[in-house]
């Protein structure tokens, strides 16, 4: 008897059957026969101009069209879009003037009145007062922590500029994601219709929404706000879908015999009873927004973003260091507050009788009398408005002659390993994707899509490689499967060792997921910064890059897969004799893999994602393709190109997902 079947497990055994594999061969055979014949028929290696479908011009017209001629009643669409722009400005003006830079106020002549912003000790006392009050003093410390390195560091004014947009995009996020997930949740057929659209917005290029954002809304702080309101929103709908279906029946039950009407259930049954999965939503449209902070700078964004993308141009690495953990600090404070109102508001409060007004409201009326003292006492004490710049610190000139030693003592063996990999292992695999036969690579997914999932999962893979090949993106797109395929390969060796041991060390566990949650909040551009100043341009860099920033699920879900294993499938394993490498190889490790598979999956995932921004250090694939559209404000290029990356990351993610699905049903764990 196994170790499975003593622990109540039922295995289905794998057999490799010829039958089985006959499709596999087959599909083979015709990818090597094709290649054969690439030689003799060129379209076969390299999809000819002349079949190409000119989709990227079309959209380029339409986009043109809709903005120069399209009228909707008695205004014209491009009103309709400056409209909707100069009332997302208010409030982003408001709180620039109340955070970053004041009002200057005209007296007449040349005399004026500056009123300036909240100060910094104003801003992080009230923060601090509410940690302590929604959480304990160990969330009061973190925030005091996180907005103290703001100061100290010189990163106040541009956090404060990036908090203005963040304070406006999340709430019209929220909102929206919220309107678009009740719809959802009411009607299956704009569940149906917003299902793909959602898949689309979350696996398209984040410099893919930023091509039609400017040529619709132009260059500038808004712009940059609405393309990150789109970028954050599709989990907030997601969140909503799922959040009010996961209302018990008993709870809508009772609210049809209270005599509720549609909005009544909607407001004060639904909505409610929901709310703390809502805060989920809430949170990932936080840490999405904070996340977008650097590309929207590309298209006018100021704050923390432009500091990093301006750092980067120079190949400052200290100064790009430094306001990428910014942003770092920033998103952890507001992450970690977020969760604490989440846990509060889930908390049923009761109301004494008789409790007075400033009791009910202390929450409210200490921040009010914090800002306000600080204010005031900032008039008398210039340091209590603007941190002393003789007290700032600077670690520029460290990393910068950190940086140069490295390239003068281990320049010979930095190049060697670069120019070995490059040779032995980048080049031939970019060589033997980009002269695959595209036909014989879409029968490949299609065969493989039909294996693992059924016909509609291979018939959907094909036509998704076969839309990328027609559109002209193929040899581009092979560049891309090539960058993101070795360095989700280096990821995952680097990645799955570290999941084991996390899982089999308490310790290792805790040092693991802390360096996971670092790697995972560093916004990507500050990967690129050491990276160029030690290999300079160009694939090898790119690989780096990638690699390090999709390390962090290989390591997660190896962890998490491993130390999900049922303990009696543990004991029973070691009650059969098994040894400590047996019971990991033999045991532990096979039930992991489904788990590990979807680490893979997030991997491409993120590598995928990644792509777009290594284009700034010379990579020539579709992320290429996506950046140069951005500079020519050419939108038929960008959605095109983005469009392909999607399609990329769908197909890697179904084929993933359909595997690991038909595994668990074989282990008897789904």
């Amino acid at each position: 008897m196994t170790a499975l079947s003593e622990s109540g497990l039922t295995a289905r055994p794998r057999h490799l059957r010829p039958a089985g594999l006959l499709p596999w061969a087959g599909a083979l055979a015709v990818l090597a026969a094709l290649w054969l014949a690439g030689s003799q028929a060129g379209w076969l290696n390299s999809y000819p101009d002349a079949w190409i479908l000119p989709l990227r011009d079309w959209i380029s017209e339409a986009m043109r069209w809709l903005v120069k001629d399209a009228t909707f009643g008695l205004f014209t669409f491009k009103e309709l879009t400056r409209a909707f722009a100069w009332l997302l400005d208010l409030p982003l003006q408001a709180c620039l003037i109340l955070l970053a830079r004041g009002v200057t106020i005209p007296l007449g002549g040349q005399a004026e009145l500056l009123i300036p912003p909240l100060s910094w000790l104003g801003v992080t006392g009230a923060l601090v007062w509410t940690a302590w009050r929604v959480g304990d003093a160990k969330l009061a410390a973190l925030i005091v922590t996180c907005f103290g390195y703001l100061a100290v560091f010189g990163q106040w004014h541009s956090a404060m500029v990036t908090l203005s947009s963040i304070l406006v995009a999340v709430p019209v996020g929220i909102l929206g994601g919220a309107a678009l997930g009740i719809l959802g949740y009411r009607s299956r057929t704009a569940e149906r219709a917003l299902t793909p659209v959602l898949d689309l917005m979350q696996t398209v290029p984040v410099f893919a929404y930023l091509v039609p954002v400017l040529f619709l809304f132009g260059f500038g702080p808004v712009s940059a706000m609405i393309a990150t309101i789109i970028y954050a929103m599709p989990p907030m709908v997601r969140v909503t879908m799922m959040a009010l279906r996961a209302v018990p029946a008993e709870v809508l039950e009772f609210g049809r015999m209270a005599g509720c009407t549609q909005r009544q259930m909607l407001w004060k049954v639904l909505l409610p009873s929901a709310r703390h999965s809502l805060m989920v939503g809430v949170n990932q449209v936080i840490m999405l927004s904070l996340n977008m902070v650097i590309i929207a700078s590309m298209i006018g964004a100021g704050g923390l973003g432009h500091d990093v993308l301006t750092s980067l141009r120079r190949l400052q690495i200290g100064d790009g260091l430094e306001a990428g953990v910014a942003i770092t600090v920033l998103a952890i404070s507001l992450d970690r507050l977020s969760q604490a109102i989440a846990n509060r508001t889930s908390t049923p409060v009761h109301l004494q009788a008789g409790q007075s007004f400033a009791r009910r409201h202390a929450t409210w009326l200490g921040i009010a009398g914090v800002l306000g003292a600080t204010y005031l006492l900032a008039f008398f004490v210039p340091a209590l408005r603007s941190y002393p710049d003789w007290l700032t610190l600077d670690t520029g000139p460290l990393f910068d002659n950190l940086v140069q030693w490295i390239n003068v003592h281990a320049y010979a063996y930095l190049d060697a390993v670069k120019s070995w990999l490059l040779i032995h292992v980048l080049i031939p695999f970019k060589r033997l994707l980009i002269d695959a036969p595209w036909p014989g690579v879409a029968l490949l997914l299609a065969v493989a899509g039909w294996r693992i999932g059924g016909r509609r999962l291979g018939v959907m893979v094909a036509l998704l490689a076969v839309f990328i090949a027609v559109t002209g993106n193929w040899e581009k797109a092979m560049v891309s499967a090539y960058l993101c395929g070795i360095s989700v390969l280096l990821a995952m060796a680097i990645g799955v060792p570290i999941g084991v041991l996390a899982a089999t060390s308490d310790r290792m566990h805790r040092i693991a997921q802390n360096a996971a949650d670092t790697l995972q909040t560093l916004p990507s551009f500050v990967y690129l910064i050491p990276v160029v100043m030690l290999f300079q341009v160009g694939d090898f860099s790119a690989m780096i890059a990638i690699t390090a920033y999709a390390l962090a699920p290989a390591v997660r879900y190896t962890d998490h897969g491993l130390r999900g294993v049922p303990d009696e499938v543990i004991e029973a394993s070691r009650m059969s004799g098994c040894r400590p490498w047996q019971l990991l190889w033999k045991v532990r490790l096979p039930l992991a893999m489904p788990e590990i598979m979807l680490g893979v999956n997030q991997t491409i995932m993120m590598a995928l994602s990644m792509l777009v921004i290594t284009a700034l250090v010379g990579t020539r694939d579709l992320g290429q393709e996506v950046y140069i559209a951005l500079t020519r404000a050419d939108t038929g290029l960008g959605l095109v190109a983005g469009v392909c990356v999607a399609f990329l990351a769908i197909i890697a993610d179904r084929l993933i997902g359909a595997w690991s699905h038909k595994r668990k049903q074989e282990l008897g764990l789904a």
